[in-house]
């Protein structure tokens, strides 16, 4: 069997340090406790939370994409390939240094999605971006952490609370959709959605591009 070699590290902003590995073909993103955040094998969920999202958008000539985490850039490239041609993508990652990876080892995951003179980088807090600008996006494309149940930051709490979740409702714009990616089921979270004033849609889907495997979770979510 082909053995894990650990290619690079980087410390999150609450001290966390996250590694990056290569098996042949495949990537990992790990937490240095050996919790796997992420796999170049398994991205058929992260690249459903935008078609899904993106084809209840079809009315829109030139969407604002905000997308929280970069991950390996399977979100992305959905958004890209179901966005019109003007569509423009925000992208939000709080770990600098995933962007370079995404340009270096991992540069055959993310292939030329990063340079698509429609993506707009901002490191920092996805939160700081919804906060800042009101009516502002017609999607937020949220894959952050392990979804409403926190895995790394205990920061990100707050975008899924019911304060978190207002301030989401006020930076889309009328008829536009917050969508949420999860590892696992939360129903708790479901309900918050409902009672911060959205329609709510649930979605399980499969982990991987195959039939078997894990599913995850997907809340879509219209204001």
């Amino acid at each position: 069997m082909i053995p894990w070699v650990a290619l690079a590290a980087a410390t999150a902003p609450d001290g966390d340090i996250l590694r990056l590995w290569r098996r042949g073909a495949e990537f990992s993103i790990r937490l240095s406790t050996g919790n796997e955040l992420m796999n170049s094998r398994l991205g058929g969920s992260e690249a459903a939370l935008a078609a899904l999202a993106l084809a209840r958008l079809t009315d829109r000539a030139a969407p604002v994409v905000l997308i929280g985490g970069l991950g390996m850039g399977f979100t992305l490239r959905a958004a890209q390939e179901a966005a019109p041609r003007d569509a423009v993508f925000v992208v939000s990652e709080i770990v600098p240094e995933l962007l370079d990876w995404a340009r270096g080892p991992m540069a055959p995951v993310f292939r030329d999605c990063l340079d698509d003179p429609r993506v707009r980088v901002r490191i920092g807090d996805v939160g700081a971006l919804i906060a800042a600008r009101p009516a502002a996006y017609d999607a937020i494309l949220l894959d952050v952490d392990n979804g409403p149940d926190g895995l790394t930051r205990p920061a990100n709490d707050a975008l899924y609370s019911a304060a978190g979740l207002a301030g989401a409702r006020a930076a889309l714009r009328p008829g536009g959709v917050l969508a949420v990616w999860s590892a696992h089921p939360a129903p708790a979270f479901a309900r918050r959605l409902r009672t911060a004033g959205f329609e709510v849609t649930e979605t399980a889907v499969r982990a991987g591009s195959g039939r078997r495997g894990p599913r995850h979770v997907i809340w879509l979510a219209r204001r």
